[in-house]
């Protein structure tokens, strides 16, 4: 399919710790994307510095590199990445997702390598927080205390302004995971087939 086309479609997926976004990005990577996670990029960086990966540590990481940087630090993070494992050669020209889109600074870098489409996930606090009890991943929030301060960080870094201003918003509070993947998955076909017959247009002209 990517050969058809000029650029690949890079699909962004936004929104609050514990939405589904890693759901999403999962399923997606069973359907033969490239899944690159924004999260995995600063712990690699934290286990460069020999830090632990515990939430408070990615999370002062996480802004240390944006204050240094800027807003669109950890999507020039990503990039590197990419480049240098095309260099050792892996074949990184597939339809992407990116996981974990936390500001609109980080969507404009992303835009010189695909078409970019931003999908937002949304989902309450007590869903949310409940997601993430059952992930129990090294960094997440144990109590609800360290939940909340988390939401806080990533509101900060400006993640409001990335949902708000999303091509498709989908609602995560009482679908299944299979739901979930379903919705996330019509919504990206859409997106597909419009890339695809925009530049079957452009090569008529």
């Amino acid at each position: 399919m990517e050969s058809k086309r000029q650029k690949r479609l890079v699909v962004c997926l936004t929104g609050m710790p514990g939405a589904g976004k890693s759901t999403i990005a999962s399923s997606l990577k069973e359907k033969g994307f490239l899944v690159v996670t924004m999260g995995d990029a600063i712990r690699d960086e934290a286990k460069q510095q020999n830090l632990e990966p515990t939430d408070s540590n990615i999370g002062n990481l996480m802004l240390k590199v944006r204050n240094e940087l800027g807003p669109g630090a950890i999507a020039h993070l990503i990039l590197r990445k990419i480049e240098r494992e095309s260099a050792n050669g892996h074949d990184n020209n597939h339809d992407m997702v990116i996981d974990g889109i936390r500001s609109i600074g980080e969507v404009e870098v992303l835009k010189t390598i695909g078409h970019v489409k931003l999908l937002a996930i949304h989902a309450s606090t007590t869903t949310r927080y409940e997601h993430l009890k059952v992930r129990a991943r090294s960094d997440d929030p144990i109590v609800k205390e360290q939940f909340m301060r988390r939401d806080k960080r990533e509101l900060a870094v400006g993640i409001s302004e990335a949902i708000a201003l999303a091509d498709e918003t989908l609602s995560n509070n009482d679908l299944t995971i299979e739901e979930l993947e379903e919705r996330a998955f019509q919504v990206i076909r859409k997106w597909l087939t419009e890339i695809n017959d925009g530049n079957n247009i452009g090569e008529t002209n």
